[in-house]
């Protein structure tokens, strides 16, 4: 018996040995996990630094420059590449309306002369036999005052779309929108009958 609980002890004893290497073990590397915890959350303030600082009155800043002067707050942006499209847009309004103001002054002009019983016109051919009626020219004025409307409203869109992208590009601007889309498969179960139901999840996050 003496000899069967001396072994017993020694055994016991050598359980109890193994327990606490393995208590002072897994306390040591808890501790360590929990250093590198510390060292993470300190780089964490560093990344946060890094990031541009928000600006409530950037948009409004780059409304402002696009209504001054169109594409500055595209410029202010560092959306360069919309630049041409914005001066393609407006330039393109007012050369219409320019060249169907012309036409407009041709046609009413010429109107005018045969009313006051002139022949020589540039619509009246030969002298004999007018090119163009009188009920013509009057449809070639309404159209070509017409498309003046048209084009002046066209070169005004741009100039607003202009201020309103500068506008809308500032505050997007203030968030960071992750690239990381994915789409993952959405397993529910029916309140109703208690049925399973099978989606498609599309998610995007916002930092």
């Amino acid at each position: 018996m003496n000899v069967y609980s001396h072994s017993l002890k020694v055994k016991n004893k050598f359980a109890y040995i193994l327990l606490l290497l393995f208590a002072t073990a897994s306390l040591g590397h808890a501790q360590d996990t929990l250093i590198v915890q510390k060292d993470s959350l300190v780089v964490k303030p560093d990344t946060l630094a890094t990031r541009a600082p928000y600006e409530p009155l950037a948009p409004s800043k780059a409304a402002f420059y696009s209504a001054v002067l169109p594409g500055l707050g595209q410029a202010y942006n560092k959306k360069y590449w919309k630049i041409p499209i914005v001066y393609a847009g407006i330039a393109s309004g007012i050369y219409f309306h320019i060249r169907n103001d012309n036409d407009y002054d041709r046609f009413r002009n010429a109107y005018k002369r045969r009313l006051a019983g002139f022949t020589d016109d540039e619509f009246y051919g030969d002298g004999t036999t007018p090119v163009i009626s009188n009920d013509r020219l009057i449809d070639a004025q309404e159209s070509a005052q017409k498309n003046k409307d048209i084009s002046i409203l066209v070169a005004i869109a741009f100039y607003l779309v202009n201020i309103i992208d500068a506008n809308v590009d500032a505050h997007l601007k203030q968030y960071d929108v992750s690239e990381d889309l994915s789409i993952e498969p959405n397993f529910e179960v029916n309140p109703v009958d208690t049925r399973p139901s099978y989606g498609l999840a599309l998610k995007f996050k916002l930092k």
